[in-house]
């Protein structure tokens, strides 16, 4: 008897070394991502954290450590602020626009309507574009002279509008515009989770007298949920960081009027030589995007229930 058991304790401290062995074996394979995340994410951060502290220019050899000048002059700059309610409109607005249009075209394509995989597409589209290109197409609709938008207000006979060059307005189309490209990501997303929805739950509602608005509701939004986390997180990182569309668009202008923190710093290193005024930007954005998508997503992870 005493000899089974020892027998049986023998084999099953080999499984656990086996087991073990093969659990460390696998550490390894983290090795590839955690270089590539060192060398392209973290240091890259620290450097910029570093040049925070100096006056570097951007091109030369040299630079002096100022120690938190920058950062002071970071929260007496007007501008500063002017870039972070413009980043917070781009980050917000888009967001906000990209899940109501985004979720209101998977429920249309969620039924069983004509031309539905060509639609999807249609929508899918614009996501496969260069932002860049996309703002430069868009121009040519919103341009003051020759624009498409102008064309039909004179064709109507009222006077031709510079919404581009309108500090008020521009901030919106660079909304919209960010908004018609991506919308297709969302719509997606929010497809892949209406389709795991079991019908089981809809046959059920409908036996109950469950109108279509109470299933929604009751139904189709809580278990929605960990696809509008999905949509909230990246579509406030895409939009809080957001250039290329900007650039095309307006150029950041007229003046800083339509910069967002990405083509601030752009403006800053570049433009202005100022490469220790824009690595301080940098900090502040990357803290406000970290702060701003982990509080999106702790509260959109507590309204997610089980299927």
């Amino acid at each position: 008897m005493s000899e089974l058991i020892n027998k049986q304790n023998s084999t099953m401290s080999k499984k656990r070394r086996k087991i073990s062995k093969d659990e460390s074996s696998l550490w390894w394979m983290y090795i590839p991502a955690f270089t590539a995340v060192s060398l392209f994410i973290i240091y890259p951060f620290l450097n910029g954290i570093q040049i925070s502290f100096t006056d570097w220019d951007g091109f030369s050899q040299d630079s002096n450590w100022i120690g938190l000048d920058q950062y002071k002059r970071l929260f007496s700059d007007p501008l500063t602020w002017l870039v972070v309610r413009n980043t917070l409109l781009y980050g917000v607005g888009s967001t906000f626009l990209q899940l109501t249009i985004g979720l209101l075209y998977a429920l249309l394509l969620n039924r069983s309507i004509k031309f539905k995989a060509l639609t999807r597409t249609i929508i899918y589209l614009p996501v496969i574009i260069s932002p860049l290109i996309m703002g430069y197409i868009w121009v040519f609709f919103f341009a003051y002279q020759g624009g498409a938008l102008n064309d039909v207000i004179m064709w109507l006979g009222f006077d031709p509008v510079n919404a581009l060059g309108n500090p008020s307005v521009n901030p919106w189309i660079i909304v919209l515009v960010n908004t018609y490209q991506f919308v297709g990501i969302s719509m997606i997303i929010y497809l892949a989770g209406l389709q795991g929805i079991s019908k089981d739950y809809y046959e059920a509602a409908d036996i109950d007298g469950a109108s279509a608005f109470q299933q929604f509701k009751k139904i189709t939004l809580p278990l929605l949920m960990p696809s509008i986390t999905i949509n909230v997180v990246l579509n406030l990182i895409g939009g809080l960081k957001l250039f290329d569309v900007i650039v095309s668009l307006t150029g950041g202008g007229p003046g800083n009027a339509s910069q967002s923190m990405s083509t601030f710093m752009y403006t800053l290193y570049f433009r202005r030589e100022d490469a220790g005024y824009a690595a301080t930007q940098g900090v502040l954005m990357t803290f406000m995007i970290l702060a701003i998508s982990l509080i999106a997503l702790i509260y959109f992870k507590r309204k997610e229930v089980e299927a």
